[in-house]
């Protein structure tokens, strides 16, 4: 079994812990690799979801060999047998815990931005990761929750060995995996895409779990009929929003795009309203040709600007447009609608070269956000401002790549849309 990617192995997981939803449970992911994982799972089980923040404590010289872990609460599980088979000096091994303890301080802090942990007293506690290899952190996680009051304690992870009932059993309650092969090296083996999970992607995962439990859980979503089919999305709008941003997203990218609800986030936070939808519905996404139709895309995004605009909610706000990948190049080419009026544009890592002779007609205000390690795309941008006619900026984050993966690089990202969307978004005139 192979999955093909950490949201899909959550899927696919959910299914196998349908029985626990009566239970009122929490989900408790490992970060950052299983909140991918754990959040479909959250969703699936209608249960709050948090996390156990763990680190591994690598063998000095061979750092992805685990000879411990340690957790929050001055949790600490070491495995002997790896340490004195590596003959591991207590010196280094105290060295090694004593940097990942201060790493692990800094991400719960960083994670739950002020939220207090879940109470896990009396409760059934699902522990989540993105798969089982030696199984000491999943073990350390087991142990912490166990300490903090869970009453019942059932470890999830999508992969394992054959034989990590025997070394883990004992401590939990219940292992639940859909897939334990005789041969296993590695847990990244077994997922196409096994990239690693940024920060930032574990925060707008966090985000959007404490936010759908404060949602109505009848109406998360909202529907948008655009010439005969109905595209889903969602609307987030804070109270006195100063304008409304729509996104676009790229090919492969959907609404639940990790990076784009992050981003979102920290437009909402900055009084800005966001919508967050596809532009293609479920069938339509499998054919290639549509997922590179800048027109059809951009023509997609400018029905709903209009639907959306025509809203009682969202009238008199201004618009403005983020687009990623290609999906930046179906916003300029809505933009480029005269009779939309879009107050700005911003795009992130985006092939505004799609949108072709539209970049000429584009009056918005635009800024071109770039990882500087994106040389080919860096140079479409730089191309592509050229042919640009209204106000425009082109932003380079340093040593970032297309995906802006690298520690602060998204967080530059949202920092640099918003500033740009709260100069441009003016009321419009009546």
């Amino acid at each position: 079994m192979i999955y093909t990617d950490r949201e899909e192995a959550g899927r696919r997981l959910a299914a196998e812990l349908q029985r626990w939803r009566r239970a009122d449970p929490v989900v408790v992911a490992l970060p950052r690799g299983g909140v991918p994982v754990a959040a479909p799972v959250a969703r699936a089980l209608r249960a709050p979801l948090d996390i156990c923040v763990i680190r591994k404590l690598g063998v000095p010289f061979q750092p992805e060999l685990g000879m411990g872990a340690i957790g929050e609460g001055g949790a600490r599980v070491v495995n002997e047998a790896v340490v004195r088979g590596a003959r591991v000096s207590h010196e280094q091994l105290a060295e090694v815990e004593r940097r990942e303890r201060a790493e692990l301080e800094r991400r719960a802090e960083r994670y739950r931005r002020g939220r207090p942990p879940v109470p896990l007293e009396g409760r059934t506690v699902i522990v989540v990761d993105d798969g089982v290899a030696t199984g000491s952190t999943a073990l350390a996680a087991c142990r912490i929750v166990r300490a903090r009051g869970a009453a019942r304690v059932v470890l999830a992870v999508p992969v394992a060995p054959q034989d990590w009932a025997a070394r883990l059993g004992k401590d939990v309650d219940e292992l639940v995996c859909p897939h334990t092969p005789s041969r296993f090296w590695a847990i990244g083996e077994f997922y196409t895409d096994f990239s690693q999970t940024s920060d930032a992607e574990v925060i707008a995962l966090l985000d959007e779990a404490a936010a759908d439990r404060l949602r109505p859980e009848e109406a998360p979503e909202i529907a948008l009929e655009v010439g005969g089919v109905e595209l889903q999305g969602v609307l987030t709008l804070p109270q006195d929003a100063l304008g409304v941003v729509l996104f676009a997203h790229g090919s492969g990218s959907s609404r639940r795009s990790p990076r784009n609800r992050y981003v979102a986030g920290e437009l909402n936070r900055a009084g800005l309203g966001t919508l967050l939808f596809d532009l293609l519905t479920p069938a339509e996404e499998i054919d290639r040709a549509k997922v590179f139709d800048t027109g059809l895309l951009g023509a997609r995004l400018a029905a709903v600007t209009r639907e959306v605009t025509a809203r009682p909610d969202c009238a008199g706000l201004p618009v403005g447009y983020f687009g990623a990948s290609t999906g930046a190049a179906a916003a300029l080419w809505a933009a480029a609608e005269p009779d939309l009026r879009v107050a700005a544009v911003v795009s992130r890592g985006g092939r505004p070269d799609l949108a072709g002779p539209r970049l000429a007609e584009v009056g918005s205000p635009t800024l071109l956000i770039v990882g500087g390690a994106d040389r080919t795309v860096l140079e479409l941008n730089r191309r592509a401002k050229e042919q640009l006619h209204c106000e425009s900026a082109l932003a380079v984050v340093p040593d970032a790549t297309h995906l802006f993966e690298e520690p602060g690089a998204l967080e530059a990202v949202a920092s640099l849309a918003a500033e740009w969307f709260a100069e441009h978004l003016a009321p419009i005139p009546r």
